[in-house]
């Protein structure tokens, strides 16, 4: 055991759900000391920074509920069993947007909160968008408005706090830095 690992000693499901399991670990410390551990499990999800021709990302605005109001997100979702990250993000964004794309790079992938929560998220780039004919097939309880904004759009909405969420922020960011190695 490396001097900083936290050896389990027992763990208990407390909830399950459609989307996350939540488990209360018992673990021995670095000290011997044993404390508790609040572990939301999660299956892992990912995120897309669709690009049109013209350089405007494809965005959404939806409602969510632990927020108590509507952000503006880049599209994502969560992995489902035995889905490869690259079939969940080509899913989502045709499920969100109503888009194809004719190129899917994956960008980097990122641990949302780890100091509860083990989701990870996988972030691609989206280029070569063709609106398909039919219309985004969202899930039943899901409803978004299709935005398309243009960088600087987009570090505004950062600004005034309607875009709010960490995958969202990061994709911005990315663009603004490529941007700038252009120059």
């Amino acid at each position: 055991m490396s001097r900083l690992e936290e050896k389990t000693i027992s763990s208990e499901p407390i909830f399950s759900g459609k989307i996350i399991t939540l488990q209360v670990d018992e673990v021995e410390l670095p000290n011997g000391r044993t404390s508790k551990r609040e572990i939301v499990k999660h299956p892992g999800a990912v995120a897309i920074l669709p690009l049109t021709n013209d350089n405007n990302i494809v965005m959404v605005e939806q409602f969510r509920k632990p927020l108590e109001r509507t952000i503006v997100e880049i599209p994502a979702g969560k992995l489902e069993k035995g889905e490869e990250p690259r079939e969940t993000a080509i899913r989502e964004l045709e499920e969100e947007t109503g888009y194809e794309c004719d190129s899917l790079e994956w960008l980097i992938s990122f641990y949302t909160s780890p100091g509860f929560a083990d989701e990870i998220v996988h972030l691609y780039i989206a280029k070569g968008l063709k609106k398909k004919k039919d219309a985004a097939t969202l899930d039943e309880d899901e409803f978004v408005n299709l935005l398309e904004i243009s960088l600087d759009e987009a570090i505004q909405l950062i600004k005034e706090q309607k875009i709010y969420d960490a995958k969202t922020v990061y994709a911005v960011t990315y663009l603004q830095l490529q941007e700038a190695m252009k120059k």
